[in-house]
């Protein structure tokens, strides 16, 4: 856990984007995933669904996590299911 801590704040990474890495890790299961909607880390962060997707836009492009959409029976997308690796 410490080598993550400060893998990420020293990263380059603005503080918005470590503050969504560490929410999603508060809300991860034990093998690192994580299904919270962009409303939701926005509204506990208190920052913008934009901000959100920016943030998880560059911890992807980082590395710090990977994004997988996740699709209902009928076509539709359902939330996205985040990896923290």
């Amino acid at each position: 856990m410490i080598d993550y801590y400060n893998s990420i704040h020293n990263s380059g990474l603005g503080h918005r984007a470590v503050a969504v890495y560490r929410c999603l890790q508060d809300h991860a299961d034990a093998e690192g995933r994580c299904w919270l909607a962009m409303n939701t880390i926005a509204a506990e962060l208190h920052l913008s669904r934009a901000t959100i997707k920016r943030a998880l836009d560059d911890l992807c492009r980082e590395g710090f996590i990977l994004k997988e959409h996740r699709w209902r029976e009928n076509g539709s997308l359902s939330s996205n299911l985040y990896r923290i690796l």
